[in-house]
């Protein structure tokens, strides 16, 4: 089957996972996309940038495969020679829920888009259960901002429509770059999230400084993407942390991050806004202990041991992960080999496939 995969935020996990999909898939994938930056205008306008590329691939194209970064609804009015065409939508993220900065209003028409390419689709694909839920569950929340006149039933029309596949990590390429282990060192903690507000970096850093002040001795990898000028809580902390950074900034190539992976002991994360993580995932298969807020996804895809409640849970977590030391190989191996059976991304790769077949299906019915 000719599949059109539209990603017009094409960088970080999206490209990951857009990439891994058109290498995998059983299907004829066409991938087409455009560079991640600027989200608001990608969300707003990606469908006028990409429309002469899609009408020109509308009589080859037997399904359209998007993620939410694509006003659908829109896509279709503008090209609608692809109106027949069977449409299934992957949901990374939503703009029903995402929090904004401290002091800024929430902008409703993303959330207005996010709705009307769900009606627009076939199918709705979210990257967990947690996410699935906390879309099609939102939708009457959302309406209720409207002073009037709100709709009524779109949840009830969308839940059926609504599938689970998570985006699943390549755990081949992971342990293809695991290096030979060097002996006993100080226990190195991983920071690997996108520099923005919603991972909450200062409270990450705060943990970290506070234990520095103690006198304990770790170290620390920070990675992750910066989409800002200067982000304030990151230099604070390359000031207050020093000699314990080993790594501080975006790695472009990507041996060179996994390899930051397998050097970690313990990767955290802070976030208030998480619908699946590849990147604590990623740092797993590479045996790094996850330490994760008892929120969002992660109850759905880790054990309670991986969890913590408060701001002093984490600290106190980390500071007996500190003077215990590194961890022990079984429990890396123990970690790996769940991660290898649920979330590998030849599975993934198949149950979207199939998805997109049953969306196929229903159409010629």
């Amino acid at each position: 089957m000719r599949v059109l995969f539209v990603e017009p935020f094409y960088g970080g996990s999206h490209r990951l996972f857009a990439d891994r999909f058109a290498a995998l898939s059983s299907h004829d994938v066409d991938l087409l996309t455009l560079p991640s930056s600027f989200w608001k205008w990608r969300m707003r306008g990606a469908h006028l940038s990409l429309a002469e590329k899609i009408r020109a691939r509308a009589g080859q194209v037997e399904c359209l495969l998007t993620t939410d970064m694509v006003s659908l609804a829109e896509l279709v009015a503008v090209v609608p020679e692809i109106s027949r065409c069977p449409r299934v939508v992957y949901f990374h993220e939503n703009q029903l829920s995402y929090p904004v900065p401290k002091g800024e209003a929430p902008d409703v028409h993303f959330g207005f888009t996010n709705i009307s390419t769900a009606l627009a689709a076939d199918m709705l694909v979210f990257n967990s259960e947690f996410h699935r839920e906390e879309f099609t569950g939102g939708v009457e929340r959302f309406l209720k901002a409207m002073p009037d006149h709100r709709p009524r039933g779109l949840e009830e029309l969308l839940r059926p429509r609504g599938r689970v596949v998570y985006p699943g990590v390549d755990c081949g390429e992971l342990k293809g770059l695991r290096p030979e282990r060097t002996g006993r060192k100080p226990l190195t903690i991983l920071w690997n999230h996108r520099w923005e507000f919603d991972k909450q970096p200062e409270v990450f850093f705060g943990a970290l400084g506070r234990l520095a002040g103690e006198g304990l001795d770790f170290r620390v990898h920070v990675l992750g993407e910066n989409f800002q000028v200067r982000p304030k809580p990151f230099l604070e902390a390359r000031e207050l942390l020093g000699e314990k950074l080993l790594t501080f900034g975006y790695l472009e190539e990507r041996a060179g991050y996994i390899r930051a992976l397998w050097d970690s002991d313990v990767v955290v994360s802070t976030a208030v806004q998480e619908f699946y993580g590849i990147a604590v995932m990623e740092a797993a298969c590479c045996g790094c202990r996850p330490l994760l807020p008892r929120r969002l996804v992660y109850p759905e895809l880790y054990g309670e041991e991986f969890l913590y409640g408060e701001e002093g849970e984490l600290e106190e977590k980390l500071r007996v992960f500190i003077e215990r030391g590194t961890k022990p190989e079984e429990w890396e191996d123990g970690v790996r080999a769940g991660i290898e059976k649920e979330h590998d991304v030849r599975r993934s790769a198949a149950r979207l496939d199939s998805l997109i077949t049953e969306t196929m299906r229903r159409r010629s019915i």
